[in-house]
């Protein structure tokens, strides 16, 4: 049986085709320093789109609120290798990259949801998951 979490995901998909977040009409920037720039996501307003730290920070923010909101494990969702639905090539499940997740929740939890990059995250994960 589908998960609650995955079915809102799955609809939301369905219905919105056209997404904010198109990485095809933003520059990209990328960078080898993973841990401190996923950091800024949540420290920082207006850090631009530097991946893969952006997709770490999106990712650490949706398995925390899911697991707050759907009761589910917070590890196991940050290993679901369908987190972010597959839209995000540089999103990597928990699993095959545990150094780094652990270096920036140790670093960024329990999310101060006023900081950073949070609130536009917020945003996104509020419309994506009807809440």
């Amino acid at each position: 049986m589908m998960k609650d979490w995955k079915i809102k995901q799955e609809l939301y998909h369905r219905l919105n085709v056209v997404h904010e977040d198109d990485l095809s009409k933003v520059n990209i920037e990328k960078s080898d320093d993973i841990i401190d720039n996923a950091i800024r996501y949540f420290n920082e307003r207006d850090v631009g789109w530097i991946y893969p730290a952006k997709s770490y920070a999106v990712a650490i923010c949706y398995a925390w609120w899911l697991a707050q909101d759907f009761g589910e494990d917070f590890v196991e969702l940050l290993d679901d290798k369908d987190l972010l639905y597959g839209n995000d090539p540089y999103f990597r499940p928990y699993s095959t990259q545990k150094e780094i997740y652990n270096a920036i929740t140790d670093k960024v939890l329990p999310i101060d949801e006023n900081k950073g990059m949070v609130p536009d995250i917020k945003k996104w994960y509020k419309a994506e998951f009807m809440l």
